[in-house]
Protein backbone atom coordinates (compact mmCIF):
# COMPACT_ATOMS: atom_id res chain seq x y z
CA UNK A 1 0.00 0.00 0.00
CA UNK A 2 2.84 2.28 0.87
CA UNK A 3 4.51 1.42 -2.41
CA UNK A 4 1.38 2.50 -4.38
CA UNK A 5 1.26 5.83 -2.60
CA UNK A 6 4.91 6.40 -3.36
CA UNK A 7 4.30 5.55 -7.01
CA UNK A 8 1.32 8.00 -7.33
CA UNK A 9 3.21 10.71 -5.60
CA UNK A 10 5.96 10.32 -8.11
CA UNK A 11 3.52 10.99 -10.95
CA UNK A 12 1.72 14.04 -9.39
CA UNK A 13 4.17 16.67 -10.73
CA UNK A 14 3.71 15.33 -14.22
CA UNK A 15 -0.06 15.47 -13.96
CA UNK A 16 -0.01 18.95 -12.49
CA UNK A 17 2.22 20.14 -15.28
CA UNK A 18 -0.13 18.67 -17.86
CA UNK A 19 -3.21 20.30 -16.32
CA UNK A 20 -1.47 23.63 -16.14
CA UNK A 21 -0.44 23.40 -19.79
CA UNK A 22 -3.98 22.47 -20.84
CA UNK A 23 -5.50 25.36 -18.87
CA UNK A 24 -3.04 27.82 -20.32
CA UNK A 25 -3.72 26.54 -23.82
CA UNK A 26 -7.43 26.99 -23.33
CA UNK A 27 -6.97 30.52 -22.00
CA UNK A 28 -4.73 31.39 -24.93
CA UNK A 29 -7.27 29.94 -27.36
CA UNK A 30 -10.10 31.94 -25.79
CA UNK A 31 -7.93 35.05 -25.85
CA UNK A 32 -7.08 34.46 -29.51
CA UNK A 33 -10.75 33.98 -30.40
CA UNK A 34 -11.74 37.16 -28.55
CA UNK A 35 -8.88 39.08 -30.08
CA UNK A 36 -9.76 37.81 -33.52
CA UNK A 37 -13.39 38.75 -33.00
CA UNK A 38 -12.36 42.19 -31.80
CA UNK A 39 -10.12 42.68 -34.80
CA UNK A 40 -12.95 41.50 -37.05
CA UNK A 41 -15.42 43.89 -35.49
CA UNK A 42 -13.01 46.81 -35.45
CA UNK A 43 -11.32 46.46 -38.80
CA UNK A 44 -13.86 44.70 -41.00
CA UNK A 45 -17.31 45.24 -39.51
CA UNK A 46 -16.41 48.53 -37.82
CA UNK A 47 -17.53 51.00 -40.48
CA UNK A 48 -20.84 49.21 -41.01
CA UNK A 49 -21.58 48.96 -37.29
CA UNK A 50 -20.64 52.58 -36.69
CA UNK A 51 -23.05 53.57 -39.46
CA UNK A 52 -25.80 51.49 -37.85
CA UNK A 53 -25.18 53.08 -34.45
CA UNK A 54 -25.16 56.54 -35.93
CA UNK A 55 -28.32 55.74 -37.82
CA UNK A 56 -29.91 54.40 -34.63
CA UNK A 57 -28.92 57.24 -32.29
CA UNK A 58 -28.53 60.18 -34.67
CA UNK A 59 -31.45 61.43 -36.70
CA UNK A 60 -32.71 64.45 -38.55
CA UNK A 61 -35.48 66.63 -37.18
CA UNK A 62 -37.69 68.42 -39.68
CA UNK A 63 -37.82 72.20 -39.39
CA UNK A 64 -41.15 72.98 -41.05
CA UNK A 65 -41.36 75.89 -43.46
CA UNK A 66 -44.07 78.42 -42.73
CA UNK A 67 -46.47 78.86 -45.68
CA UNK A 68 -46.52 82.38 -47.08
CA UNK A 69 -49.35 84.82 -46.50
CA UNK A 70 -51.83 85.98 -49.13
CA UNK A 71 -52.92 89.61 -48.95
CA UNK A 72 -55.16 91.89 -50.96
CA UNK A 73 -53.76 94.85 -52.91
CA UNK A 74 -53.76 96.98 -49.75
CA UNK A 75 -52.00 94.44 -47.55
CA UNK A 76 -55.08 93.07 -45.78
CA UNK A 77 -54.56 89.44 -44.79
CA UNK A 78 -56.66 86.98 -46.77
CA UNK A 79 -54.74 83.84 -45.76
CA UNK A 80 -52.14 83.39 -43.04
CA UNK A 81 -50.62 80.68 -40.85
CA UNK A 82 -50.50 80.01 -37.09
CA UNK A 83 -48.43 77.47 -35.13
CA UNK A 84 -50.22 74.48 -33.56
CA UNK A 85 -49.28 71.23 -31.82
CA UNK A 86 -50.16 67.79 -33.17
CA UNK A 87 -50.22 64.59 -31.12
CA UNK A 88 -48.62 61.31 -32.17
CA UNK A 89 -48.35 57.95 -30.41
CA UNK A 90 -45.91 55.03 -30.64
CA UNK A 91 -48.15 51.93 -30.76
CA UNK A 92 -45.22 49.48 -30.64
CA UNK A 93 -44.29 50.71 -27.12
CA UNK A 94 -47.77 50.77 -25.62
CA UNK A 95 -48.20 47.79 -23.28
CA UNK A 96 -51.54 48.59 -21.60
CA UNK A 97 -53.36 49.60 -24.76
CA UNK A 98 -56.88 49.76 -23.39
CA UNK A 99 -55.94 51.92 -20.40
CA UNK A 100 -53.80 54.13 -22.65
CA UNK A 101 -56.56 54.50 -25.25
CA UNK A 102 -59.25 55.20 -22.64
CA UNK A 103 -57.34 58.09 -21.04
CA UNK A 104 -56.39 59.56 -24.38
CA UNK A 105 -59.93 59.28 -25.78
CA UNK A 106 -61.42 61.02 -22.74
CA UNK A 107 -58.94 63.89 -23.05
CA UNK A 108 -59.67 64.29 -26.76
CA UNK A 109 -63.42 63.86 -26.42
CA UNK A 110 -63.42 60.77 -28.61
CA UNK A 111 -64.87 57.29 -28.47
CA UNK A 112 -62.70 54.94 -26.40
CA UNK A 113 -63.28 51.94 -28.66
CA UNK A 114 -62.38 53.97 -31.73
CA UNK A 115 -59.05 55.12 -30.27
CA UNK A 116 -58.26 51.61 -29.00
CA UNK A 117 -58.98 50.04 -32.39
CA UNK A 118 -56.86 52.63 -34.19
CA UNK A 119 -53.87 51.98 -31.93
CA UNK A 120 -54.31 48.20 -32.14
CA UNK A 121 -54.57 48.25 -35.93
CA UNK A 122 -51.11 49.85 -36.09
CA UNK A 123 -49.61 47.95 -33.18
CA UNK A 124 -46.17 47.48 -34.72
CA UNK A 125 -45.66 51.10 -35.79
CA UNK A 126 -43.21 53.55 -34.26
CA UNK A 127 -45.28 56.59 -35.28
CA UNK A 128 -49.02 57.22 -35.66
CA UNK A 129 -50.82 60.55 -35.84
CA UNK A 130 -53.57 60.62 -33.23
CA UNK A 131 -54.81 64.24 -33.25
CA UNK A 132 -53.73 67.09 -35.48
CA UNK A 133 -53.81 70.81 -34.77
CA UNK A 134 -54.59 70.82 -31.07
CA UNK A 135 -55.15 73.94 -29.02
CA UNK A 136 -52.63 74.79 -26.29
CA UNK A 137 -55.24 73.83 -23.70
CA UNK A 138 -55.78 70.40 -25.26
CA UNK A 139 -52.04 69.75 -25.44
CA UNK A 140 -51.64 70.73 -21.76
CA UNK A 141 -54.39 68.32 -20.67
CA UNK A 142 -52.75 65.44 -22.54
CA UNK A 143 -49.32 66.21 -21.04
CA UNK A 144 -50.81 65.93 -17.55
CA UNK A 145 -52.21 62.45 -18.18
CA UNK A 146 -50.66 59.46 -16.38
CA UNK A 147 -49.32 57.94 -19.59
CA UNK A 148 -45.87 56.49 -20.40
CA UNK A 149 -43.81 59.37 -21.72
CA UNK A 150 -42.12 57.25 -24.36
CA UNK A 151 -45.47 56.30 -25.92
CA UNK A 152 -46.61 59.70 -27.17
CA UNK A 153 -45.32 63.11 -28.15
CA UNK A 154 -46.10 66.36 -29.94
CA UNK A 155 -44.86 67.94 -33.13
CA UNK A 156 -45.10 71.55 -34.22
CA UNK A 157 -47.24 72.10 -37.30
CA UNK A 158 -48.90 75.00 -39.06
CA UNK A 159 -52.60 75.74 -39.40
CA UNK A 160 -53.88 77.80 -42.32
CA UNK A 161 -56.46 80.40 -41.33
CA UNK A 162 -58.50 82.81 -43.44
CA UNK A 163 -59.14 86.03 -41.48
CA UNK A 164 -61.83 87.30 -43.87
CA UNK A 165 -63.94 84.13 -43.64
CA UNK A 166 -66.09 83.57 -46.73
CA UNK A 167 -64.50 86.43 -48.67
CA UNK A 168 -63.02 85.09 -51.94
CA UNK A 169 -63.12 81.50 -50.68
CA UNK A 170 -63.23 79.92 -54.15
CA UNK A 171 -60.45 82.21 -55.38
CA UNK A 172 -58.15 81.44 -52.46
CA UNK A 173 -58.80 77.71 -52.13
CA UNK A 174 -57.59 75.86 -49.04
CA UNK A 175 -54.54 74.03 -47.68
CA UNK A 176 -55.23 70.49 -46.51
CA UNK A 177 -54.11 68.96 -43.23
CA UNK A 178 -50.70 68.14 -44.73
CA UNK A 179 -50.20 71.70 -45.98
CA UNK A 180 -50.90 71.00 -49.67
CA UNK A 181 -52.86 73.62 -51.62
CA UNK A 182 -56.23 72.44 -52.88
CA UNK A 183 -58.14 74.63 -55.30
CA UNK A 184 -57.76 78.30 -56.13
CA UNK A 185 -54.54 80.23 -55.64
CA UNK A 186 -53.44 77.90 -52.85
CA UNK A 187 -53.18 75.12 -55.42
CA UNK A 188 -51.91 77.14 -58.38
CA UNK A 189 -49.17 78.82 -56.32
CA UNK A 190 -48.56 75.85 -54.02
CA UNK A 191 -44.81 75.57 -54.56
CA UNK A 192 -44.16 79.25 -53.93
CA UNK A 193 -46.53 79.52 -50.98
CA UNK A 194 -45.55 76.25 -49.30
CA UNK A 195 -41.82 76.85 -49.08
CA UNK A 196 -39.32 74.09 -48.33
CA UNK A 197 -38.83 72.34 -44.99
CA UNK A 198 -35.41 72.47 -43.34
CA UNK A 199 -33.72 69.97 -41.03
CA UNK A 200 -31.16 69.68 -38.26
CA UNK A 201 -29.30 66.80 -36.57
CA UNK A 202 -30.51 65.38 -33.25
CA UNK A 203 -29.40 62.51 -30.97
CA UNK A 204 -31.92 60.14 -29.40
CA UNK A 205 -31.73 57.86 -26.34
CA UNK A 206 -32.70 54.18 -26.22
CA UNK A 207 -36.37 55.10 -26.08
CA UNK A 208 -36.15 57.39 -29.09
CA UNK A 209 -36.36 60.64 -27.15
CA UNK A 210 -34.30 63.58 -28.32
CA UNK A 211 -31.43 64.05 -25.87
CA UNK A 212 -29.26 66.44 -27.83
CA UNK A 213 -30.06 68.99 -30.51
CA UNK A 214 -27.28 70.13 -32.77
CA UNK A 215 -26.86 73.86 -33.12
CA UNK A 216 -25.84 73.26 -36.70
CA UNK A 217 -28.83 73.30 -39.01
CA UNK A 218 -28.25 70.90 -41.87
CA UNK A 219 -30.66 72.79 -44.10
CA UNK A 220 -32.51 75.93 -42.99
CA UNK A 221 -36.21 76.11 -43.84
CA UNK A 222 -37.20 78.28 -46.76
CA UNK A 223 -40.44 79.88 -45.72
CA UNK A 224 -43.17 80.41 -48.29
CA UNK A 225 -43.41 83.64 -50.22
CA UNK A 226 -46.02 86.26 -49.43
CA UNK A 227 -48.35 86.92 -52.35
CA UNK A 228 -50.08 90.25 -52.89
CA UNK A 229 -53.19 90.09 -55.03
CA UNK A 230 -55.03 92.59 -57.19
CA UNK A 231 -58.16 91.82 -55.17
CA UNK A 232 -59.53 94.53 -52.91
CA UNK A 233 -61.09 92.98 -49.79
CA UNK A 234 -63.55 95.86 -49.40
CA UNK A 235 -64.79 95.59 -52.99
CA UNK A 236 -64.90 91.80 -52.63
CA UNK A 237 -67.08 92.18 -49.54
CA UNK A 238 -69.54 94.47 -51.33
CA UNK A 239 -69.72 92.05 -54.26
CA UNK A 240 -70.42 89.16 -51.88
CA UNK A 241 -73.17 91.08 -50.11
CA UNK A 242 -74.81 92.07 -53.40
CA UNK A 243 -74.87 88.43 -54.50
CA UNK A 244 -76.37 87.34 -51.20
CA UNK A 245 -79.25 89.75 -51.81
CA UNK A 246 -79.68 88.34 -55.32
CA UNK A 247 -79.90 84.85 -53.84
CA UNK A 248 -82.51 85.98 -51.33
CA UNK A 249 -84.61 87.94 -53.83
CA UNK A 250 -84.56 85.65 -56.88
CA UNK A 251 -83.74 82.18 -55.49
CA UNK A 252 -81.35 81.15 -58.31
CA UNK A 253 -79.12 78.07 -58.41
CA UNK A 254 -76.03 80.26 -58.23
CA UNK A 255 -74.68 83.72 -58.94
CA UNK A 256 -71.26 85.23 -59.52
CA UNK A 257 -69.77 88.69 -59.85
CA UNK A 258 -66.46 89.96 -61.23
CA UNK A 259 -64.95 93.43 -60.91
CA UNK A 260 -62.11 94.27 -63.31
CA UNK A 261 -59.79 97.21 -63.99
CA UNK A 262 -60.00 97.55 -67.79
CA UNK A 263 -56.66 99.36 -68.19
CA UNK A 264 -54.64 96.72 -66.29
CA UNK A 265 -56.68 93.53 -66.37
CA UNK A 266 -56.41 93.34 -62.58
CA UNK A 267 -59.30 91.51 -60.92
CA UNK A 268 -60.61 93.62 -58.03
CA UNK A 269 -63.26 91.11 -56.97
CA UNK A 270 -64.42 87.63 -57.91
CA UNK A 271 -67.39 86.50 -55.82
CA UNK A 272 -69.64 83.45 -55.85
CA UNK A 273 -72.86 82.28 -54.21
CA UNK A 274 -73.33 79.82 -52.68
CA UNK A 275 -70.02 80.06 -50.86
CA UNK A 276 -68.30 78.64 -47.76
CA UNK A 277 -66.02 79.57 -44.89
CA UNK A 278 -62.60 77.92 -45.45
CA UNK A 279 -62.08 77.92 -41.68
CA UNK A 280 -65.11 75.63 -41.26
CA UNK A 281 -65.07 72.82 -43.80
CA UNK A 282 -67.65 70.49 -42.28
CA UNK A 283 -70.66 69.82 -44.52
CA UNK A 284 -69.72 72.19 -47.35
CA UNK A 285 -72.13 71.52 -50.26
CA UNK A 286 -70.50 70.56 -53.55
CA UNK A 287 -71.92 73.59 -55.37
CA UNK A 288 -70.22 75.97 -52.91
CA UNK A 289 -66.72 74.88 -53.97
CA UNK A 290 -67.24 75.95 -57.58
CA UNK A 291 -65.78 79.19 -58.89
CA UNK A 292 -68.44 80.01 -61.46
CA UNK A 293 -66.39 82.92 -62.81
CA UNK A 294 -64.01 80.47 -64.51
CA UNK A 295 -65.60 77.02 -64.22
CA UNK A 296 -69.13 77.60 -65.52
CA UNK A 297 -70.07 78.33 -69.12
CA UNK A 298 -73.27 79.82 -70.46
CA UNK A 299 -74.63 81.39 -73.63
CA UNK A 300 -73.92 85.12 -73.23
CA UNK A 301 -77.08 86.27 -74.97
CA UNK A 302 -77.28 89.99 -75.70
CA UNK A 303 -74.06 90.83 -73.82
CA UNK A 304 -72.27 89.40 -76.88
CA UNK A 305 -73.87 91.87 -79.30
CA UNK A 306 -71.46 94.83 -78.83
CA UNK A 307 -68.53 92.78 -80.16
CA UNK A 308 -70.34 91.99 -83.43
CA UNK A 309 -71.39 95.63 -83.90
CA UNK A 310 -67.83 96.85 -83.20
CA UNK A 311 -66.29 94.55 -85.82
CA UNK A 312 -68.92 95.38 -88.45
CA UNK A 313 -68.31 99.10 -87.87
CA UNK A 314 -64.54 98.74 -88.06
CA UNK A 315 -64.79 96.86 -91.35
CA UNK A 316 -67.15 99.46 -92.80
CA UNK A 317 -69.95 96.93 -93.24
CA UNK A 318 -72.35 99.18 -91.34
CA UNK A 319 -72.40 102.89 -90.48
CA UNK A 320 -73.13 104.43 -87.06
CA UNK A 321 -76.15 106.37 -88.37
CA UNK A 322 -77.48 103.57 -90.59
CA UNK A 323 -81.08 102.41 -90.14
CA UNK A 324 -82.18 98.75 -90.23
CA UNK A 325 -85.68 97.46 -90.85
CA UNK A 326 -86.46 95.19 -87.90
CA UNK A 327 -89.55 93.78 -89.59
CA UNK A 328 -91.94 94.59 -86.72
CA UNK A 329 -90.70 91.68 -84.65
CA UNK A 330 -90.68 88.81 -87.16
CA UNK A 331 -87.94 87.98 -89.68
CA UNK A 332 -87.50 84.86 -91.78
CA UNK A 333 -83.95 83.58 -92.38
CA UNK A 334 -84.29 80.60 -94.69
CA UNK A 335 -86.56 78.14 -92.90
CA UNK A 336 -86.11 79.90 -89.56
CA UNK A 337 -88.22 82.74 -88.18
CA UNK A 338 -86.57 85.15 -85.70
CA UNK A 339 -88.55 87.22 -83.21
CA UNK A 340 -87.99 90.28 -81.03
CA UNK A 341 -89.69 90.73 -77.67
CA UNK A 342 -91.34 93.83 -79.13
CA UNK A 343 -92.21 94.64 -82.73
CA UNK A 344 -89.82 97.33 -84.03
CA UNK A 345 -89.78 99.04 -87.39
CA UNK A 346 -86.61 100.86 -88.40
CA UNK A 347 -83.86 101.06 -85.78
CA UNK A 348 -80.46 102.74 -85.84
CA UNK A 349 -77.34 100.78 -84.94
CA UNK A 350 -77.45 102.44 -81.54
CA UNK A 351 -81.07 101.46 -80.96
CA UNK A 352 -80.45 97.89 -82.06
CA UNK A 353 -78.20 97.62 -78.99
CA UNK A 354 -80.37 99.84 -76.77
CA UNK A 355 -83.51 97.80 -77.45
CA UNK A 356 -81.53 94.56 -77.85
CA UNK A 357 -83.12 93.66 -81.19
CA UNK A 358 -82.32 90.11 -82.29
CA UNK A 359 -83.55 90.82 -85.80
CA UNK A 360 -81.30 93.87 -86.12
CA UNK A 361 -78.32 91.79 -84.98
CA UNK A 362 -79.17 89.00 -87.44
CA UNK A 363 -79.12 91.50 -90.30
CA UNK A 364 -75.72 92.80 -89.17
CA UNK A 365 -74.59 89.16 -88.99
CA UNK A 366 -75.65 88.64 -92.60
CA UNK A 367 -73.28 91.41 -93.66
CA UNK A 368 -70.43 90.14 -91.53
CA UNK A 369 -71.03 86.51 -92.67
CA UNK A 370 -70.06 83.41 -90.72
CA UNK A 371 -66.28 83.73 -91.25
CA UNK A 372 -66.37 87.32 -89.97
CA UNK A 373 -68.53 86.41 -86.98
CA UNK A 374 -66.25 83.51 -86.07
CA UNK A 375 -63.15 85.68 -86.46
CA UNK A 376 -64.72 88.28 -84.15
CA UNK A 377 -65.26 85.70 -81.42
CA UNK A 378 -61.68 84.47 -81.74
CA UNK A 379 -60.29 88.01 -81.78
CA UNK A 380 -61.98 88.89 -78.48
CA UNK A 381 -60.63 85.76 -76.78
CA UNK A 382 -63.62 83.43 -76.81
CA UNK A 383 -62.98 79.71 -77.16
CA UNK A 384 -59.68 79.79 -75.24
CA UNK A 385 -58.62 80.16 -71.62
CA UNK A 386 -57.70 83.61 -70.35
CA UNK A 387 -54.68 82.18 -68.50
CA UNK A 388 -55.62 83.59 -65.10
CA UNK A 389 -53.69 82.11 -62.15
CA UNK A 390 -56.39 79.64 -61.14
CA UNK A 391 -56.79 75.89 -61.73
CA UNK A 392 -59.93 74.57 -63.35
CA UNK A 393 -60.50 77.36 -65.87
CA UNK A 394 -62.67 76.33 -68.82
CA UNK A 395 -62.13 77.56 -72.36
CA UNK A 396 -65.81 77.92 -73.18
CA UNK A 397 -67.33 76.58 -76.37
CA UNK A 398 -66.70 78.01 -79.83
CA UNK A 399 -67.33 75.45 -82.53
CA UNK A 400 -65.01 75.28 -85.55
CA UNK A 401 -66.22 77.38 -88.46
CA UNK A 402 -66.73 74.27 -90.60
CA UNK A 403 -69.52 73.19 -88.24
CA UNK A 404 -71.46 76.45 -88.61
CA UNK A 405 -74.50 76.74 -90.87
CA UNK A 406 -77.06 79.31 -91.99
CA UNK A 407 -78.67 79.25 -88.55
CA UNK A 408 -75.36 80.39 -87.05
CA UNK A 409 -75.48 83.65 -89.03
CA UNK A 410 -78.50 84.74 -87.01
CA UNK A 411 -77.84 82.88 -83.76
CA UNK A 412 -74.26 83.78 -82.86
CA UNK A 413 -74.68 87.60 -83.20
CA UNK A 414 -77.44 87.41 -80.57
CA UNK A 415 -75.24 85.33 -78.24
CA UNK A 416 -76.43 81.81 -79.01
CA UNK A 417 -74.45 78.77 -80.26
CA UNK A 418 -71.49 80.02 -78.23
CA UNK A 419 -70.70 79.42 -74.56
CA UNK A 420 -68.41 81.60 -72.46
CA UNK A 421 -67.15 81.89 -68.92
CA UNK A 422 -67.98 85.10 -67.03
CA UNK A 423 -64.26 85.93 -66.95
CA UNK A 424 -63.98 85.62 -70.73
CA UNK A 425 -66.89 87.99 -71.22
CA UNK A 426 -65.69 90.72 -68.87
CA UNK A 427 -62.15 90.43 -70.24
CA UNK A 428 -63.45 90.93 -73.79
CA UNK A 429 -65.60 93.87 -72.70
CA UNK A 430 -62.58 95.39 -70.95
CA UNK A 431 -60.96 95.52 -74.38
CA UNK A 432 -63.75 97.80 -75.62
CA UNK A 433 -63.62 99.88 -72.43
CA UNK A 434 -59.86 100.30 -72.82
CA UNK A 435 -59.89 101.76 -76.32
CA UNK A 436 -59.79 98.34 -78.01
CA UNK A 437 -56.71 97.19 -76.04
CA UNK A 438 -57.43 93.91 -74.26
CA UNK A 439 -55.25 93.05 -71.25
CA UNK A 440 -54.64 89.69 -69.65
CA UNK A 441 -56.89 89.28 -66.60
CA UNK A 442 -54.83 88.46 -63.53
CA UNK A 443 -55.00 88.12 -59.75
CA UNK A 444 -51.35 88.39 -58.70
CA UNK A 445 -49.98 91.89 -58.39
CA UNK A 446 -46.51 91.41 -59.85
CA UNK A 447 -45.02 94.73 -58.94
CA UNK A 448 -45.23 94.08 -55.19
CA UNK A 449 -45.27 90.29 -55.07
CA UNK A 450 -42.38 87.89 -55.42
CA UNK A 451 -44.52 85.51 -57.47
CA UNK A 452 -44.12 85.46 -61.20
CA UNK A 453 -47.52 85.94 -62.81
CA UNK A 454 -48.78 87.60 -65.96
CA UNK A 455 -47.83 91.23 -66.12
CA UNK A 456 -50.16 93.80 -67.66
CA UNK A 457 -49.90 92.41 -71.16
CA UNK A 458 -51.76 93.76 -74.15
CA UNK A 459 -53.23 90.66 -75.75
CA UNK A 460 -54.37 92.41 -78.87
CA UNK A 461 -55.83 95.56 -80.34
CA UNK A 462 -59.27 94.02 -80.78
CA UNK A 463 -60.80 96.96 -82.64
CA UNK A 464 -59.87 100.51 -83.57
CA UNK A 465 -59.84 102.87 -80.57
CA UNK A 466 -62.39 105.22 -82.15
CA UNK A 467 -64.81 102.35 -82.75
CA UNK A 468 -64.36 101.04 -79.19
CA UNK A 469 -64.94 104.50 -77.71
CA UNK A 470 -68.06 104.99 -79.84
CA UNK A 471 -69.54 101.66 -78.68
CA UNK A 472 -68.92 102.47 -75.01
CA UNK A 473 -69.83 106.16 -74.99
CA UNK A 474 -72.68 105.79 -77.51
CA UNK A 475 -74.92 102.70 -77.62
CA UNK A 476 -73.80 101.13 -74.31
CA UNK A 477 -74.27 104.41 -72.48
CA UNK A 478 -77.73 104.76 -74.02
CA UNK A 479 -78.58 101.22 -72.85
CA UNK A 480 -78.33 102.51 -69.28
CA UNK A 481 -79.79 105.95 -69.92
CA UNK A 482 -82.96 104.85 -71.72
CA UNK A 483 -82.77 101.15 -72.57
CA UNK A 484 -82.84 97.76 -70.90
CA UNK A 485 -80.18 98.76 -68.35
CA UNK A 486 -82.02 101.69 -66.76
CA UNK A 487 -81.80 100.07 -63.32
CA UNK A 488 -78.05 100.79 -63.33
CA UNK A 489 -78.34 104.54 -63.93
CA UNK A 490 -76.40 106.89 -61.63
CA UNK A 491 -76.64 110.64 -61.06
CA UNK A 492 -72.98 110.82 -60.05
CA UNK A 493 -71.29 109.39 -63.16
CA UNK A 494 -72.05 108.10 -66.64
CA UNK A 495 -72.63 104.35 -66.61
CA UNK A 496 -72.44 102.18 -69.73
CA UNK A 497 -73.67 98.62 -69.89
CA UNK A 498 -75.44 95.77 -71.63
CA UNK A 499 -78.10 93.36 -70.44
CA UNK A 500 -78.27 89.67 -71.24
CA UNK A 501 -81.11 87.17 -70.89
CA UNK A 502 -80.25 83.75 -72.29
CA UNK A 503 -82.51 80.74 -72.47
CA UNK A 504 -81.03 77.47 -71.23
CA UNK A 505 -81.64 74.11 -72.89
CA UNK A 506 -84.30 71.97 -71.29
CA UNK A 507 -82.46 68.92 -69.84
CA UNK A 508 -85.34 66.67 -70.94
CA UNK A 509 -85.90 67.82 -74.52
CA UNK A 510 -82.64 69.61 -75.40
CA UNK A 511 -84.67 72.52 -76.81
CA UNK A 512 -84.47 76.05 -75.38
CA UNK A 513 -86.60 76.32 -72.25
CA UNK A 514 -89.07 79.11 -71.55
CA UNK A 515 -88.50 78.66 -67.81
CA UNK A 516 -84.73 78.25 -67.43
CA UNK A 517 -82.64 81.37 -67.97
CA UNK A 518 -79.26 82.94 -67.28
CA UNK A 519 -79.72 86.61 -66.42
CA UNK A 520 -76.69 88.88 -66.69
CA UNK A 521 -75.60 92.49 -66.77
CA UNK A 522 -72.24 94.06 -67.48
CA UNK A 523 -71.52 97.72 -66.78
CA UNK A 524 -68.72 100.19 -66.18
CA UNK A 525 -68.01 103.82 -65.38
CA UNK A 526 -67.26 106.55 -66.04
CA UNK A 527 -67.95 106.07 -69.73
CA UNK A 528 -65.46 108.79 -70.71
CA UNK A 529 -62.59 107.03 -68.92
CA UNK A 530 -63.68 103.66 -67.50
CA UNK A 531 -62.03 102.82 -64.18
CA UNK A 532 -63.96 99.65 -63.38
CA UNK A 533 -66.12 97.01 -65.03
CA UNK A 534 -68.67 94.85 -63.21
CA UNK A 535 -70.33 91.66 -64.45
CA UNK A 536 -73.10 89.85 -62.57
CA UNK A 537 -74.35 86.48 -63.84
CA UNK A 538 -77.39 84.82 -62.23
CA UNK A 539 -78.13 81.19 -63.11
CA UNK A 540 -81.76 80.05 -63.17
CA UNK A 541 -83.61 82.66 -61.11
CA UNK A 542 -86.80 80.97 -59.97
CA UNK A 543 -89.10 83.75 -58.73
CA UNK A 544 -90.35 87.08 -60.06
CA UNK A 545 -92.45 88.31 -63.01
CA UNK A 546 -89.60 87.93 -65.53
CA UNK A 547 -86.00 86.84 -65.76
CA UNK A 548 -84.54 89.77 -67.70
CA UNK A 549 -80.94 90.69 -66.95
CA UNK A 550 -81.97 94.33 -66.53
CA UNK A 551 -84.36 93.34 -63.75
CA UNK A 552 -82.41 90.66 -61.90
CA UNK A 553 -78.70 91.36 -62.43
CA UNK A 554 -78.52 95.11 -63.14
CA UNK A 555 -79.39 96.40 -59.63
CA UNK A 556 -76.71 94.21 -58.04
CA UNK A 557 -74.11 95.21 -60.65
CA UNK A 558 -74.94 98.90 -60.16
CA UNK A 559 -74.53 98.59 -56.39
CA UNK A 560 -71.17 96.84 -56.77
CA UNK A 561 -70.01 99.48 -59.29
CA UNK A 562 -70.99 102.30 -56.93
CA UNK A 563 -69.07 100.79 -54.01
CA UNK A 564 -66.09 100.02 -56.26
CA UNK A 565 -65.73 103.59 -57.48
CA UNK A 566 -66.04 104.88 -53.91
CA UNK A 567 -63.31 102.52 -52.76
CA UNK A 568 -61.03 103.43 -55.68
CA UNK A 569 -61.41 107.13 -54.87
CA UNK A 570 -60.60 106.53 -51.20
CA UNK A 571 -57.53 104.53 -52.18
CA UNK A 572 -56.34 107.32 -54.48
CA UNK A 573 -56.61 109.78 -51.59
CA UNK A 574 -54.73 107.45 -49.24
CA UNK A 575 -51.92 106.89 -51.73
CA UNK A 576 -51.70 110.61 -52.49
CA UNK A 577 -51.42 111.56 -48.79
CA UNK A 578 -48.82 108.94 -47.89
CA UNK A 579 -45.35 110.44 -47.28
CA UNK A 580 -43.07 109.93 -50.23
CA UNK A 581 -40.22 107.52 -49.62
CA UNK A 582 -36.79 108.42 -50.92
CA UNK A 583 -33.95 106.02 -51.45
Amino acid sequence: MSEDRQHNAAHDPVRASWREWLLRSMLVSVWLVLAGRLVFLQMIQGPRLRHQVEKQWAAHEVLPARPGDITDRNGRLLATTVSVRSLFVVPARIEQRWQFAAQLADALGRDRDGVFQRISAHGDKQFLWMARRLTDEQAAVIRDLDLPRDCFGFRDEFLRVYPQGEIAAQVLGIRDIDGIGRGGLEEHLNEALRGRDGRRSVARDARGHVVEVSERITRPPQHGQTVRLTLDAVIQLHAQRALQKVMQDWKPKSACAIVLEPHTGGVLAMANCPTFDPNQLDNVPDEAWKNHAIASIYEPGSTFKPFIVATALEQGLIQPDEMFDCEHGEYRMGRRVLHDHHGYGELSVTDILVKSSNIGMAKIGERLTNPGIHATAVKFGFGRKTGIELPGELKGMLRPLRKWNSYSTGSVPMGQEIAVTPLQLISAMAGLANGGRQCTPHLVENQRSGIAGPATVIVSQTVDANVADWIVQGPMTEVVRRGTGRNAKSKDYTVFGKTGTAQKPDPQTGAYSNKLHVSSFICGAPAENPQALVLVVVDEPSVGPNHYGGTIAAPAAAQILKKTLEQLREREVELATQPRQYR
